[in-house]
């Protein structure tokens, strides 16, 4: 195989992720300026209906909203920004700024993180995504090769982080597109991949199929367990289980997986009927990974370990029903944090070989697979969320909203609303943040119309994860427009297509479902 068949994923550095270009500088620059200024005058302007505290914590909601937009410093930074400044101009106490920081949710998030690096540093990973794309049936047929690229990423970013699987599938997409190169120009024909219609579609494939797996598990993407941390906050009457989740995820998932497929099919059709090398390049990649590894067993037992245990509750429910001692002492012994640290921790004390000279996942590498960035986001998500429901102004913005829709909307209308702006501001800034802004807004309003929140905090959630048209709009998008095969004009028409489709098709109507069962 040649040199250039092997050529490896190029490094994608921080700027590139945010966005290097002049735009992206001038806004940030515009945010630093104008978004204190935008916060001042909100302190400025008297409101009716709030307290001093809810007062100010609304101007500096508008410091922090603007800035997660805008980024003039790093997202997770603006997120400690937040609940300092509402200590230091005395919104809250210490205390309460920052227990968000201590929630179990982060906890389940982490355990969640460790679980995944060792499934990265000990080859699971690529065990299961090569032995999807290896399977028979793919075989060298280049529409086959596209479901399986597709599947392998949906699969894994489902469990681990969705940039860690678009960045681990990116140099196998690029291997395969390099095998078609090579097979046109031995017959003669030469291409020029960057503007290839069979490799724009593969690399966007890659990409959507990791934010789309990314809605199978509440540690599948942080949209999804902010939003299942916003209700908790609110109160514990509004609850969602990891099964729970898990049910309605999987529909959305693989609906969205069929949209998405069918829609870069259609666009971005292959003109081989097979392609010569793609067998031999994935069995060669199947055999770099050697025999099983006494680390790859300890890390696939201690993962079957964490999701049996996050799945035993709703079995549980089946069986017992939903308000049954056993299922009550379960939850309480084996919440769904726990079990996350107990999958992780699994990992410290399993041998990776006979002689015990070393453990499953060495503590050095779990500190760099623990998203800190993350972490500190979802912490001060929850946190500025929190101070919104204790100071009042998640009401009081609640009650605006529902004035702004007529002062009875329909709970369809409602729905949709959140789940667009949720959308649109997910292609804007970082989806993680743009559910910190709009989530407990949309808890706040869905109470204030005397909605139960959950239909609306599951639309967010997976509303914020079709951020498909912007290369800034999630990593995974990023790193794949980094290979040069993705003209911008493909990517904002194939995403807005299938965000369209996406949310009118299977967002919504799963919501709609939701509304009917918390109702009936």
């Amino acid at each position: 195989m040649s040199e250039k068949k092997n050529k490896q994923a190029p490094e994608v550095s921080d700027d590139e992720l945010l966005g290097s270009s002049k735009f992206d500088r001038r806004r940030r620059l515009i945010g630093a300026i104008c978004a204190p200024l935008c916060a001042l005058i909100v302190f400025a302007i008297p409101i009716d209906g709030l307290t001093d505290q809810a007062h100010k914590l609304l101007a500096i909601m508008t410091l922090v909203a603007l800035w997660w937009i805008t980024e003039p410093i790093p997202i997770p930074v603006t997120s400690l920004v937040g609940p300092t400044l509402c200590v230091i101009f005395g919104v809250v106490g210490m205390k309460e700024a920052f227990a968000a920081f201590g929630n179990p949710m982060i906890f389940l998030f982490m355990g969640g993180f460790i679980i995944a690096k060792a499934m990265m540093v000990n080859g699971l990973d690529k065990r299961i995504a090569y032995g999807i794309i290896s399977m028979k049936w793919v075989g060298d047929n280049p529409k086959r090769i596209f479901l399986a690229i597709g599947l392998a990423c949906m699969v894994c970013s489902g469990w681990i982080s969705n940039t860690a699987t678009a960045a681990m599938m990116f140099p196998i997409a690029l291997g395969l597109l390099e095998a078609i190169r090579e097979m046109m120009a031995a017959n003669g024909k030469t291409i020029d991949l960057s503007t290839y219609k069979y490799s724009t579609g593969l690399m966007l494939m890659t990409a959507y199929s990791c934010s789309i797996g990314g809605v199978l598990t509440p540690i599948g993407t942080p949209p999804n367990i902010m939003m299942i941390g916003f209700l908790h906050e609110k109160s514990a009457d509004y609850s969602i289980s990891f099964f729970e989740w898990m049910v309605w995820g999987f529909v959305a998932m693989v609906i969205y997986f069929i949209i998405a497929y069918i829609v870069l099919w259609k666009m971005f059709p292959a003109d081989v009927s097979r392609i010569e090398g793609a067998q031999e390049f994935i069995k060669g990649k199947v055999r770099e990974l050697g025999a099983w590894t006494q680390a790859q067993r300890n890390t696939l037992f201690a993962f079957l370990v964490a999701v049996v245990l996050w799945v035993a509750p709703g079995v549980l429910s089946v069986i017992f029903g939903s308000d049954s001692e056993i299922l009550k002492n379960y939850n309480k012994v084996l919440p769904e944090a726990a079990v996350a640290m107990i999958g992780g921790l699994l990992m410290f004390f399993m041998p990776a070989d006979k002689s015990f000279g070393h453990v499953t996942l060495q503590w050095k590498e779990a500190v760099k697979g623990i998203e800190w960035g993350t972490l500190l986001l979802f912490g001060g998500g929850l946190a500025m969320g929190g101070m919104m429901y204790s100071t009042g102004l998640s009401e009081w913005i609640g009650q605006q909203i529902t004035a702004a829709m007529g002062g009875h909307p329909s709970e369809w209308l409602f729905v949709g609303v959140f789940c667009i702006a949720a959308l649109l501001m997910s292609e804007l800034t970082s989806h993680t943040a743009a559910v910190g802004m709009i989530g407990p807004l949309a808890i706040g309003a869905a109470l204030t119309s005397g909605f139960s929140p959950i239909p609306v905090a599951v639309g967010v959630a997976l509303s914020s994860s079709l951020g498909f048209m912007m290369p800034v709009s999630t990593p995974p998008n990023a790193i794949v427009y980094a290979s040069g095969y993705i003209p911008i004009t493909k990517m904002i028409k194939s995403g807005a297509i299938i965000d369209a489709i996406g949310i009118a098709l299977v967002t919504i109507p799963i919501v709609l479902y939701l509304v009917g069962l918390v109702v009936g």
